[in-house]
Order: C-alpha cells, then structure tokens, then sequence
C-alpha cells in the first residue's frame, strides 16, 4: 500500500507542476475576480501540507524543519489562512516553487526509508482510509489532486486555456 501511495503522490506531484508550468509566474499572485485564493497561496498551501502529512507526521519536527519551513511560513499558508496578491508580503513564485520542490523531496527519502511499523501508530485528523500514519500518507495525494483542482479554476478564471 505504501508504494502504491508514493506512486499516487508522485503523480499527482507531476500534475500540479504541468499546470503550474502552463502559468506565468507573474500571474501566480493575482486574485482572479470572483475567487478568493491565488496560484501562489495554493503552492505555499501544498507545501506546508506535504510537509505536515508527510514529514510531521512520520517523524515530528526535527531541528533543521524550522529552517526549510519556519513558523511564518506555515502560518500563511496552513489551513484557515486568507491568500494574498501583495507580493511584498510573501515569497517570490520561484521561491515559492524552490520551497515546494525541497519539501518534496525530502518527504519522498522519509517516505522510501520509513519503517512498515511506524505507518501502524495512530494520528488524528487528516487522513484517509485509516487513523494511523499511513492513513496521512494516504491522504497526501488526494489533497493534492484536490488543490491541482483549484489550481485548473483559477486558472480558467484567469482566462488560461487548460491544460488538460
């Protein structure tokens, strides 16, 4: 089941970046009319999230968390927070992008070297399927698709042809 998790999070991974790659960067910030969230919030969104899902979750904060996703970080793009377009406010799209890609991948080296008894311990909400570790893990590539979603709408609302 794990690595079919890790296949299910790869892809939607792969997903997400084919429509964040079909728009422009300097868009990623603008609100478009009749929306209530960005491209930019959505990636800061997807990140904290894998992080929490992922590394959090299988193995609490280590020391060196703090530096990849400080407190402010989380703050503005953890669940319940309001998208911004000020720019000067929140990191730049590549940055937000760099970020987005260390998470991942170190959330796939924990993934490919967690031991089968530690996704057994059980954990509250989010998950799916199960309450346990592996219950989060499970959840990750559905919330994503989920947010891969909300980047399609936004996009169409910006007036982007989709991707798909």
């Amino acid at each position: 089941m794990l690595q079919a998790a890790i296949g299910q999070i790869r892809f939607a991974r792969d997903y997400t970046l084919g429509l964040l790659n079909a728009t422009p960067q300097d868009r990623w910030f603008e609100i478009p009319g009749g929306m209530t969230t960005n491209i930019a919030w959505q990636v800061g969104h997807l990140t904290v999230s894998q992080y929490g899902l992922l590394m959090f979750r299988l193995q609490g904060r280590q020391d060196e968390d703090l530096e990849l996703i400080p407190g402010k970080f989380r703050k503005a793009y953890t669940r319940g927070s309001t998208p911004s377009s000020d720019t000067a406010k929140q990191l730049s799209s590549d940055e937000l992008i760099e970020r987005m890609a260390a998470i991942h991948d170190r959330s796939m080296a924990v993934l490919e070297s967690v031991a089968p008894e530690v996704l057994l311990e059980p954990i509250d909400m989010p998950y799916a399927a199960y309450p346990t570790k592996l219950g989060a893990v499970l959840f990750c590539p559905l919330h994503e698709h989920i947010h891969a979603g909300q980047i399609g709408i936004i996009r169409r609302a910006m007036g982007l042809d989709p991707v798909r």
